[in-house]
């Protein structure tokens, strides 16, 4: 990854297109330099001006004749490449590009940009941009952008992709008291991207959360990597847009269009161990969250309130978001019973009713806190006639004090009357939301965190087989790749599926009757006839499947059968044979299969098989590069047919340890070979005692 510690802490800047008029961007980028009490040098490059702001103007870097850490380019898109090089000569690390013009505008700047992007290479020069904004940093201090407003210092650093964002929510903060201590635009990411970021904000000591706006990722198995690392060291809070399905690709297989064009990130982002938000609303709501507030030990939450019906709502709420409401000890309930007024509710929620002052308050607050079963509390406050929030508020911040070790989250709700009270608690670092639902929200984001820590810190090593042999996959891909062919036949994925370990119905293909005679007395009766051709799909729709034939003439019948059933129903179709398949017992129906994602490499698919799989859509998914043993029994956990595989109504269980392992074979496969594209094993028959994969599709590209 890049070295970036001289990119955030320059002790020289140099601005290459610094005007001297009001309104343009290198004005804007001076001034702001200028005004952020940036202690460093700063030299405005200018051909056609003397002094800019007050300061020297030069003609060109070489003409500064100092050392310069950083420079930053305000000039058309064309001039870049030649001052890109200037400054590569001059020994300069670090360049921010805010011109546009590149690849945002078609494929005359896509060229631009890779020459530009080549140029910074061949001298080592970390590159941020091009068409970005620039980079706002509150500790150094320095706003090397040409944003309208500058941050409040804090400990949220801000990373977007949409420089128009990364503005309006900097604007925005300003009247939210949220502070940042760095914020960062992306721009184009022709070289410098999210993950090279991520990676230098894990070890920066002035940043304690790390927000995200982007649209896509750059390196999907480097993001990964660096955010696995990084996660384990803050909070990572990602806002993806662009989460709809019109961009998922057309699927030939079951998986294939069960997974969305959303779903790689979101799986990526569960395994790397990345909050998610659905919203810049809730992102932000999860930065104070985070902020602010220690991670709870566990899923147990408290909520006290002054009414009955915003406790119900903050208890489907806790429902909703993967939380518990806490069950309080005897001594508990024993003492709020005895201060809180008959018509109280002791249990959770505590509701310590309308009329309740500071010291109900101070009381059933105190008193959850103190309860071993509570890991987190919630206080909700209407405006009553009796409420006064400054007490109540100031109630609340004293006992967050005297109890740090449980986060608190607040909902002062209502307007204009309970405003006062709300500022106490934020300025305090109590987050306060004007509703439950954004509270329980983030409560349950920090939970989650806490939670995923464990997973990510867990030694466990990702799953490889050394039984397997990649030669013979290698000689059925060429074999089927001289044919002209993506999609492999039957007796193809059954070779390909025995030389990596996976146990599979015996399969063969045969061209005549007479060599599906021979193959069924090989194989053992009862067998099952498919019929062989990648143009068909699902071959139980053109009778193209008979089951259960336990004699030699209902086999040589079934041959004919089946090829007048094809020619029948799809008489442009030349079938290549039919495939003899030994008949398996009947055993608990499984689907296994891959997608290939375009960023994240293969995902793996695993739920309930059978004919109902696009109905029933039972299905989990999980990235197939080092996936662990752990990872393949949480996704199984996840689906419904963990119920029949663990043993349903007097049925006995399956062998889990089979199931996993066929996983985490298909894993290595497609991990293996990129070249294969999809892949279903649908059904898979799972028995007491080890397992069968049915039928196999396999498309490669």
């Amino acid at each position: 990854m890049a070295d970036l510690s001289s990119f955030f802490n320059p002790t020289s800047v140099a601005i290459v297109g610094a005007s001297a008029t009001p309104g343009k961007i290198g004005n804007a980028v001076v001034k702001n330099i200028l005004a952020s009490g940036f202690q460093g040098n700063v030299y405005p490059v200018n051909p056609k001006a003397k002094d800019i702001e007050g300061l020297k103007c030069y003609k060109s870097l070489s003409e500064v004749n100092q050392p310069i850490d950083m420079a930053i380019l305000a000039v058309p898109a064309k001039y870049s490449l030649d001052i890109a090089e200037e400054a590569g000569r001059l020994g300069i690390k670090n360049l921010i590009v805010l011109s546009a013009g590149f690849k945002e505008v078609g494929t005359e700047g896509l060229e631009l940009e890779k020459q530009l992007v080549s140029t910074a290479n061949r001298y080592g020069i970390n590159m941020m941009g091009p068409n970005c904004v620039g980079v706002m940093d509150t500790i150094v201090p320095i706003n090397a952008t040409f944003s309208a407003a500058a941050p409040k210092k804090g400990n949220i650093a801000f990373i977007s992709q949409s420089g128009a964002m990364l503005i309006s929510i900097v604007d925005w903060s300003l009247s939210t008291g949220i502070g940042f201590s760095r914020v960062i635009s992306l721009g184009n990411k022709g070289q410098l991207n999210e993950a090279d970021f991520i990676n230098a904000l894990a070890d920066d000591p002035y940043t304690d959360v790390i927000l995200a706006y982007i649209e896509d990722v750059t390196d999907g198995q480097n993001f990964l990597e660096v955010a696995k690392g990084a996660s384990r060291k803050k909070p990572i809070i990602i806002f993806k847009s662009g989460t709809s399905q019109a961009g998922a690709q057309a699927a030939s297989s079951h998986t294939g269009a069960l997974a969305g064009s959303d779903l790689a990130y979101q799986i990526s982002f569960e395994q790397s161990g990345i909050i998610r938000a659905r919203t810049m609303t809730e992102l932000f709501d999860l930065a104070m969250a985070f902020s602010y507030q220690p991670i709870p030990k566990g899923r147990r939450v408290a909520v006290v309130t002054n009414a009955g019906g915003p406790g119900i709502i903050a208890t489907d709420a806790v429902e909703h978001h993967d939380l518990t409401m806490a069950r309080f000890s005897k001594e508990t309930l024993d003492q709020l019973r005895a201060f809180l007024p008959a018509a109280a509710n002791i249990y959770n929620p505590v509701d310590v009713l309308g009329d309740a002052d500071d010291q109900r308050y101070h009381f059933a607050l105190e008193k959850v806190l103190l309860d071993d079963n509570v890991d987190s509390v919630v206080v909700l406050v209407c405006p009553t006639a009796l409420t006064d929030p400054l007490v109540i508020a100031n109630t609340i911040v004293n006992l967050h004090k005297k109890y740090p070790q449980k986060p608190i989250f607040t909902s002062f709700m209502g307007g204009p009357g309970l405003e006062e009270g709300s500022k106490i608690v934020k300025s305090a670092g109590i987050p306060n939301y004007t509703f439950p639902e954004p509270a329980i929200y983030s409560l349950s984001g920090l939970t989650k965190y806490g939670q995923v820590q464990e997973s990510l810190f867990e030694e466990d090593e990702p799953l490889d087989y050394q039984d397997v042999d990649r030669k013979a996959v290698k000689a059925v891909f060429y074999d089927v790749f001289r044919d002209g062919r993506r999609v492999l036949l039957g007796d193809e994925t059954y070779e390909v599926a025995k030389a990596y370990g996976i146990s599979t119905a015996t399969i063969k293909l045969a061209t005549t009757a007479e060599e599906a005679l021979k193959l069924a007395e090989e194989i053992g009766y009862p067998v099952v006839l498919k019929v062989a051709s990648p143009k068909i799909m699902h071959k139980t729709d053109v009778g193209g499947v008979l089951l259960d034939l336990d004699t030699p003439k209902k086999v040589e019948e079934g041959f004919f059968q089946i090829m007048d059933n094809v020619q029948r129903y799809l008489p442009d179709v030349l079938p290549y044979g039919v495939d003899v398949q030994k008949m398996m017992p009947q055993g608990t129906e499984l689907i296994i299969g891959m997608t290939r994602d375009v960023q994240f490499g293969p995902m793996i698919a695993f739920g309930l098989g059978g004919i109902y799989v696009n109905l029933i859509k039972d299905v989990s998914f999980r990235l197939a590069s080092g996936i662990t043993a752990a990872e393949i029994q949480a996704m199984i956990a996840e689906t419904k047919a963990y119920t029949l595989i663990k043993g349903y109504r007097g049925q006995r269980p399956v062998d889990i340890a089979a199931v996993i392992d066929v996983i985490g074979r298909v894993a290595k496969l497609v991990t293996d070979f990129p070249e294969i594209a999809e892949m279903d094993i649908n059904p898979i028959f799972a028995y007491e005692q080890g397992l069968s994969a049915i039928d196999i599709k396999i498309t490669i590209s």
